[in-house]
């Protein structure tokens, strides 16, 4: 009996350790099957419908092993011009940049592991529940990360878009005048610019017009003169052809 207990307890513990070496290497493959935990981010120091002068933070959490951000692009949702964005607090060196449909801040390529995070304070907010800020992160070396999915079916997207939820309108509280777009705002200087340019083609057509009429005049002048010493050759021949006419009348 003791042989047979001594040989099944052995057996057991080393049943045991299997077990828990075979635990460890299938959290290990989930783990490293799982995907990245990196997304990006937007927050707001007041959101809430129709609130003015908003801040808002966007974080994109760095999951490139190799290289650091360059450029983070960020498509503005429907009720938000460019024209209403401004930086606020971004990475050393890193500048924004109106698109069509929103902007891009970047510059200088940051430190590998580094999040990306910059602030932009928005005009006015529309008037809505929740606003999604379609994110494109580039690195140094080319990649691209797209945090542009929005949520289908109830179905949490792999790739999804930063959301930023808002509390109702306070009472009260009214759209303010669209902002100028880029057309709008370069037409004033525009205008400015036409009365100096049509006063310098003012100035010049007068001394065109000018020319024209003194090479007008001159030609008037030149044709009535030809004219005048046409007539007065005509007038003496006539007169000479008179005059010999009646000396020979006279002589017969």
């Amino acid at each position: 009996m003791s042989f047979v207990s001594a040989s099944v307890r052995p057996t057991a513990r080393a049943g045991r350790r299997f077990a828990v070496a075979g635990a460890v290497a299938l959290t290990a493959t989930l783990a490293l099957a799982a995907p990245a935990a990196a997304h990006a981010e937007v927050e707001a120091d007041n959101p809430q419908a129709l609130a003015e002068n908003v801040t808002l933070t966007f974080v994109c959490e760095a999951e490139s092993a190799s290289a650091g951000f360059k450029e983070v692009r960020v498509v503005l949702p429907a009720g938000i011009a460019p024209t209403d964005v401004t930086l606020g607090e971004a990475p050393k060196g890193w500048k924004l940049t109106a698109t069509e449909d929103g902007y891009t801040v970047g510059g200088p390529a940051m430190k590998t592991g580094v999040d990306a995070e910059h602030t932009i304070k928005i005009r006015q907010l529309p008037d809505a529940k929740e606003l999604a800020f379609k994110t494109i992160d580039t690195y140094s070396d080319g990649e691209i990360s797209r945090w542009i999915e929005l949520p289908t079916g109830g179905k949490e997207p792999e790739q999804p878009a930063p959301v930023l939820e808002l509390k109702a309108a306070a009472p009260g509280a009214k759209s303010v005048a669209p902002s100028p777009t880029a057309t709008q705002s370069a037409a004033p200087t525009t205008a400015a610019a036409s009365p100096s340019a049509t006063a310098t083609e003012s100035d010049a057509t007068p001394a065109a017009g000018d020319t024209a009429a003194d090479e007008d005049e001159g030609m008037s002048s030149g044709v009535l003169a030809s004219v005048i010493v046409a007539v007065l050759l005509v007038l003496g021949g006539g007169a000479w052809w008179l005059v010999k006419r009646r000396a020979a009348s006279s002589e017969s």
